[in-house]
């Protein structure tokens, strides 16, 4: 991987915006559509999610899964025809929670998913092709959509940040193609481009090793020198911090203050120990989610006790098998007791199909 957070007053866009209706009367079609895990012997405090269900990017499977708290597959997307693990790095609910928009870096493509029918409905770059013409992409990294529709997407060996319309113009870039470099307005390998509800961008930069901040004209107002080597992410906290992974072995994640001040930190030993983590979020109620690529889980954190509450995925064991995991590169989340209208949908057409 070359390579999302307060869900609070600074939430970005993708994850809090999904329209969203009540599930009570459909809980026995979505049961009886979704296949249930395996019980396993990880950490399984429910309540630690504060209510919301997790989406995660499951790169090694070529797949996208929607899990419940209680660990039940609620919803899964499989990528068709790709090499081995080179599926989804990040995904993100768009479309008011109609549809899932996902980043394929080692494919060079951007593409949106509507649930429901688990179709392809946009796509962004050459399958397969990497490129710096319009419509091509070199390594695309955390795609988000914006309220105006537009996407905007680390565009990581092409060392810039852009934002692209539904009819694929690109109408704003951070940075300049093909030229990497650590002085404005040069961007050293971008990897995250978190979108804020004001406008603001949050960049991760590979190379040096740094976050910035652009306004809401893509102007930057700070850089800041990360004490980690591969940061990956940023995402804010409900504290106006910065929530920063390290994509390292031994990982670590990071809370740091714009004054560059380290206020929180996760890196911990044995059982706890991180394997190249990507991403990582501030939960509702406090807690740390991230996804633990290499260790093949994702995990829930305590912030104040360091300890992981819950976990999708066997610890260093890849699978894909209910349950299990294979190099979980991204995440998002959405509230537990209620859905989107797509999800309800494809919950009622499964079942009547299988009825």
């Amino acid at each position: 991987m070359e390579t999302h957070v307060p869900r609070s007053a600074r939430l970005p866009l993708a994850a809090g915006t999904a329209l969203v209706l009540s599930l009570c009367w459909l809980a026995p079609a979505l049961a009886a559509a979704a296949p249930t895990t395996v019980p396993l012997a990880e950490p399984a405090d429910a309540a630690a999610l504060g209510g919301y269900n997790v989406l995660i990017a499951d790169r090694g499977n070529n797949r996208v899964l929607l899990v419940g708290a209680d660990k039940k597959i609620l919803w899964e997307y499989d990528f068709k025809g790709l090499a081995h693990s080179t599926g989804a790095d990040d995904a993100f609910f768009a479309d008011g929670g109609r549809s899932v928009i996902v980043s394929l870096e080692h494919q060079q493509v951007v593409q949106i998913i509507d649930i429901a029918t688990k179709t392809v409905t946009w796509q962004y770059g050459e399958l397969g092709k990497r490129g710096a013409k319009d419509g091509q992409l070199n390594f695309p990294d955390d795609a988000y959509q914006l309220p105006n529709g537009d996407i905007s997407v680390a565009d990581i060996r092409n060392c810039r940040i852009l934002e692209i319309s539904p009819d694929k113009r690109i109408v704003r870039q951070a940075g300049l193609t093909d030229r990497c470099g650590s002085k404005a307005p040069l961007l050293a390998s971008p990897n995250g481009d978190t979108p804020l509800p004001d406008g603001h961008v949050l960049i991760s930069t590979i190379r040096d090793h740094s976050m910035t901040e652009l306004d809401a004209a893509w102007k930057p107002i700070l850089k800041i020198d990360l004490p980690i080597r591969y940061p990956s992410d940023p995402q804010m906290t409900k504290a106006g911090n910065f929530l920063i992974a390290s994509y390292t072995h031994p990982g670590k994640i990071i809370e740091i203050s714009s004054a560059g001040s380290v206020v929180w930190d996760y890196a911990a030993t044995g059982a706890g120990k991180l394997n190249r983590p990507s991403l990582a979020i501030e939960l509702p109620n406090g807690n740390i989610m991230a996804n633990d690529d290499l260790n093949h889980r994702v995990i829930v954190i305590d912030k104040a006790t360091k300890t992981i509450l819950w976990q999708y995925g066997v610890t260093g064991r890849r699978g894909s098998a209910p349950g299990y995991l294979a190099i979980p590169d991204g995440l998002d989340i959405i509230k537990a007791d209620a859905t989107n209208a797509a999800l309800m949908k494809a919950a009622v057409m499964k079942a009547a199909t299988h009825g």
